[in-house]
């Protein structure tokens, strides 16, 4: 072959799909990359990730020499290993958010169960709304699909639910779907009102619209009360699909969680999921199990609830100290994140240009335009306070008021040019 010919080659047109262009990938997920190329000391309130300390590491190592044989290493049934059905729905009976086996197929991590609501329910030009900041990991696996996204508001009590109907007669269609974050959401920290739960049920019915409930933090509330999950006010409803994981409150890389489903869809999410992986893994779905059934995980999560609060104390107790009236954070009940917004002067500093500054000043976070499918919100951030001490956290808004002193500086100096 002449060099002539591999020229010609390296310029050819790969044929792509149509939805490779929707295929947008993640700044956060992005962003364990970044961090972990940097070669300087960063105080990472980045990644929504338990802290090391976090993991039950040491019971996970004992569980895995006892439970793991070659029946872990096969391949396993498709709607989950029946150890692990029986232990999560036992466990969950005590919970708010309660179910049975026949609605459980057990999953991936959470974003697998949103990848397979999104193949189950999204057809090219449907209409999902979305949370406004959301989880952008949802919205691109929505936008994956074809869907086409409409942005809702959120306030201090989540999803300003009562503000839908306008918006969806202004788009001029019904929604296919709702994605909703209804406790602690990710990334504003603030919890779905029990009036508006009631009120996004009607809606859903009323428009024949799929609620995507994607609930990763609803077991790590620390203060009040909690409020009954959307499946239990609505028994049964076959318009709720229901995502959940043990990504944060045991550990990400266990890729284990589940979705629950109203029993007659559940052929359809296993057949979708035989698509993708044929199972999720086996030596994962056995350590889980045993932990769930020695009772580590009331002890676990009890630990993390009274943990994570101190860190939240902590850390909104820092930017009192230290950033005073310069921002205004939310004042979540649990889960893992804080929703910073830049006021006054600082309002003009884009959160997208202090990232940088930030990062080379060592410390990382989550630009609010990231949590945005529009890019909205470049006055705002994100931090997660779960996977820092408190003393860490210190120094990290110590270095993140110095960035923000740079940018603000350097706007000031572009005024008097």
């Amino acid at each position: 072959m002449t060099i002539d010919h591999f020229a010609t080659r390296s310029q050819a047109t790969l044929p792509l799909a149509d939805r490779a262009s929707d295929l947008v990938g993640s700044v956060i997920d992005s962003s364990t990359s970044l961090l972990a190329s940097q070669t300087h000391d960063i105080v990472r309130f980045a990644m929504g990730s338990p802290a090391d300390e976090a993991v039950p590491l040491e019971e996970f190592r004992d569980i895995a020499g006892q439970v793991l044989n070659h029946s872990s290493m096969t391949y396993g049934a498709t709607e989950g290993e029946p150890v692990l059905l029986k232990a999560l729905v036992d466990y969950l009976a005590g919970t708010s958010d309660p179910t049975s086996e026949e609605r459980v197929t057990i999953t991936a991590g959470g974003m697998q169960g949103l990848d397979l609501a999104c193949k189950i329910f999204i057809n090219p030009g449907d209409l999902v709304i979305v949370e406004s900041p959301t989880y952008t990991n949802g919205s691109a696996t929505a936008l994956s699909y074809g869907a086409e996204l409409l942005e809702a508001p959120t306030d201090q009590d989540g999803l300003i639910v009562e503000d839908l109907p306008e918006l969806v007669a202004a788009a001029g269609r019904k929604p296919k779907a709702i994605y909703t974050i209804p406790n602690f959401q990710n990334p504003a920290g603030v919890t779905l009102s029990l009036s508006r739960r009631h009120k996004l049920l009607e809606l859903a019915h009323e428009w024949n619209s799929v609620i995507i409930d994607d609930d990763p933090y609803g077991l790590l509330r620390f203060q009040g009360e909690d409020l009954p999950s959307l499946q239990a006010l609505s028994p049964g409803d076959p318009l709720l699909f229901s995502v959940r994981t043990f990504s944060k409150i045991l550990a990400p890389g266990l890729r284990v969680g589940w979705v629950d489903t109203d029993p007659a869809l559940r052929q359809l999410v296993i057949n979708a999921k035989q698509a993708m992986d044929t199972c999720t893994n086996l030596p994962g779905q056995h350590i889980v199990a045993e932990f769930i059934r020695r009772g580590g995980l009331d002890n676990h999560l009890a630990g993390l609830r009274v943990e994570y609060k101190r860190r939240k104390d902590a850390l909104r107790e820092t930017l009192r100290r230290h950033l005073g009236d310069r921002v205004s954070a939310t004042d979540p009940e649990g889960g893992f994140f804080l929703w910073l917004t830049l006021q006054g002067e600082d309002a003009r500093i884009s959160t997208r240009k202090l990232f940088e500054t930030a990062l080379a000043e060592g410390v990382a976070f989550i630009p609010g335009p990231a949590l945005s499918p529009g890019g909205k919100f470049d006055d705002a951030l994100r931090l997660c306070f779960a996977s820092t001490t408190p003393e860490r956290a210190e120094e990290g808004i110590i270095r993140l008021r110095r960035a923000m002193d740079r940018e603000l500086a350097a706007l000031k100096d572009g005024d008097r040019a």
